[in-house]
Order: structure tokens, then sequence, then C-alpha cells
């Protein structure tokens, strides 16, 4: 009896493959249509995706191109080619803005970016996308059920972005003893850190790194541009202070900051 069912089901997967190539190759468009949307339905997306990559041409203009461009989408998620499906979802909101599927669509281009995103220290292109994805999608949608959801997402990906800038920041100033030039790089780092993400989780870090950058380059410099520089540590100093005055950094940093006073006292003498 089990032979008899195994034969069974595999001579209807034969019957249903050949059913397949045989519209994919020779099919008209209506008949590749319903064969696509068939293969969509059963949750067999790459096959869907052939056909209606084979379609699209014919159905541009056409009440029928919406839900294709739809299914196109979701496919394409379904199949994990997530850059490619936030890309499908995102052209589908600006193609139809009046679709009841827009608010989805909106949601579903910024999670594919989300997906396609790597780990923070890589290329931040799709977690860039993803980013403005899910702000446009809050601001668009605020009363969206999924807003609890795009919120979580959002903060987690504007986190990832933030420990990207800082890492690059201090990776600047740990190898600036091999290359002094990158006191400036550090310092530049840091200060776009603290513009580009104001209230950053990194703050008072980055501005302790930013001091510390800037005392360890003013310590470092030539006597022509030594106390330049050391009013600019003085100054980096001040901010942290100001900012965070009960900071775990201050022992550290008012340690710091009395060797450059000591500095500018000798300033002072000539």
């Amino acid at each position: 009896m089990k032979k008899v069912v195994y034969l069974l089901a595999f001579s209807l997967l034969l019957i249903s493959c050949g059913e397949y190539q045989k519209v994919l190759n020779k099919g008209t468009t209506e008949d590749q249509y319903k064969m696509a949307v068939k293969m969509y339905e059963a949750q067999k997306y790459g096959k869907a995706i052939r056909l209606f990559e084979k379609i699209t041409p014919s159905y541009r203009g056409k009440p029928q191109m919406e839900r294709i461009q739809f299914m196109v989408a979701n496919s394409n998620f379904n199949e994990k080619s997530y850059s490619l499906a936030g890309y499908y979802f995102d052209r589908f909101t600006q193609n139809y803005p009046k679709s009841s599927k827009k608010e989805e669509a909106a949601f579903l281009s910024a999670l594919s970016y989300y997906k396609a995103a790597p780990r923070f220290s890589l290329d931040p292109t799709d977690t860039n996308k993803a980013l403005n994805a899910f702000q446009k999608f809050i601001d668009e949608n605020p009363n969206s059920s999924k807003i609890a959801e795009a919120n979580k997402y959002y903060k987690e990906i504007r986190y990832k972005l933030e420990k990207k800038s800082f890492e690059i920041a201090k990776t600047y100033y740990r190898t600036a003893d091999y290359d002094t030039r990158n006191y400036k790089a550090a310092i530049q780092a840091f200060d776009n850190l603290l513009s580009d993400y104001l209230g950053t989780e990194f703050k008072e870090e980055a501005l302790y790194y930013r001091f510390k950058a800037a005392n360890d380059f003013a310590l470092k410099s030539t006597k022509r541009r030594k106390e330049e520089r050391i009013k600019e540590a003085v100054t980096a100093y001040q901010k942290l202070k100001r900012n965070f005055p009960e900071s775990k950094f201050m022992e550290d940093s008012n340690e710091m900051l009395a060797e450059l006073q000591e500095e500018q006292k000798q300033f002072a003498k000539i």
C-alpha cells in the first residue's frame, strides 16, 4: 500500500513538473500568469519568479500588474533574496501609493533591507537603507499595528550604526602611535559620531576618547603647534565634564588635564 502511495505521489510530481515546464516554455502569457499564481500559492517561489519575469513586460500598465509586483517582491523575500525584495517592495509603494497593500509593502521593504544587512563591521549600505525605510514607515504609518516592531528594528539598526562609527573612531585612536595623523582622524570621527547620532549611547565614552586623542595629539606636537592644541584638548575636557560631571572617566581625565595645565604654565613663562 505504501509503495502505491509513493508511486502515485511521484507520478503527480512528474506530471506537475512536466506541466510547469510546458507552460514555462510554450504556454501563452495568460497560461504563464495562471501558473505563476499557482506556484506562488503553493509556496514554490523560485518557480513563480521565473514565470513572473517572463510575463512582466506583457502586463505593464494592466490591472494585474499591481498583484504581480507584490507577488514578485514577496517571492524574493521568501527565497531570502532580501536586497531584491527590499527594492521591489519599495518600488511597489511608489508605483501603487493607493494600494491596500502599501503599508504591508513598506514594512516588508524595511524588513528586507534589515535581513540583508550584515554585521556592523561590514558594508553598511543595506543597514542604512533599512534605517531610512523604517524611519519612513514610522513617520507615514503612526497607527500601524506594526509600529512597535518597526520601532524595535529602528533602534537596533541605529545602535548598529552608532557602534560601527564608534569603533572606527577608536581604531583611529589606537593606531595613532604608529601614525600621528590618526589623532586628527580620531578626533574628527568622534565629532562625526556625536553630531550624526545625537543622544547616542556612546556619548560619554566618545567624549572621553575624543579628549584623550586631543590630549595625546597636543603632547606629541611640535612646539610650534603644541600651545594651540593644548587649548583644544582643554576645551574637549570641559565638554566631557559639562556633559558628564560624574563620569567614570573623570579621574583619568583630571590627571590628563593637570599635565596639560603644567604645559600651559611653561608657555606662560616663555
